[in-house]
């Protein structure tokens, strides 16, 4: 775990094509997807926060600080990677974000993202797989914040790829595990009912 590593969980996705409702929130083996990213974050990083607008007594089990949007107006995901940086300027040194509907990234997630971030000091460190860039899963050094606040507000830019480009990154290629004679790539992610049906096929080849 590194104490001087916020991470920032974006729960705050408005679900359409799985017919609204919190996805976070649905039952994966038993217990919530959120659970999942939780419980996979919790040893990798320092403090803990949701970021979700809305009402936030729906995540009170949790216990965990949940963040509403500085940036008016459902800005995405980066509205909430903004108000994520700001919440943990006092005592943490960088912002680790990974998305709330995907239960199985890796272990490793921060140490590896750390360590690249180390070797381009300044950059952003972004995750990804089969050759596919992941922008919510980065590393975010706080300096960002203004930077990231004139895209969203002046610019009205709400592309995360597009920010991460133009300030500088370092992507990490994470494996994708095979199982069964088919690979899994462990960022898949939860946005259908029949994305939830393959997680729980997955919960039994994926070591959790």
């Amino acid at each position: 775990m590194d104490r001087n590593i916020a991470g920032i969980i974006l729960a705050g996705g408005q679900s359409r094509r799985m017919g609204g409702g919190d996805k976070t929130l649905l039952e994966l083996g038993g217990r919530s997807v959120l659970d999942h990213v939780v419980k996979r974050l919790a040893p990798q990083a320092g403090p803990l926060a949701l970021s979700a607008n809305g009402d936030p007594t729906r995540f009170a089990s949790f216990g965990l600080p949940v963040l509403a949007d500085t940036v008016e107006g459902h800005a995405g995901p980066l509205a909430g990677i903004l108000t994520g940086i700001e919440w943990a300027s006092i005592g943490c040194d960088a912002v680790v974000t990974v998305a709330g509907d995907t239960p199985f990234f890796p272990k490793n997630l921060v140490e590896r993202l750390a360590a690249a971030a180390d070797s381009k000091p300044g950059s952003i460190a972004v995750a990804s797989s089969g050759g596919r860039r992941h922008p919510t899963f980065a590393l975010w050094p706080l300096d960002v914040h203004d930077a990231l606040r004139r895209f969203l507000v002046d610019e009205d830019n709400r592309r995360v790829s597009a920010f991460i480009d133009r300030h500088g990154v370092v992507e990490v290629e994470f494996p994708m595990p095979a199982s069964g004679g088919h690979a899994i790539d462990p960022f898949f992610n939860i946005n259908t009912p029949d994305d939830l049906a393959i997680a729980e096929r997955l919960l039994q080849s994926i070591e959790q």
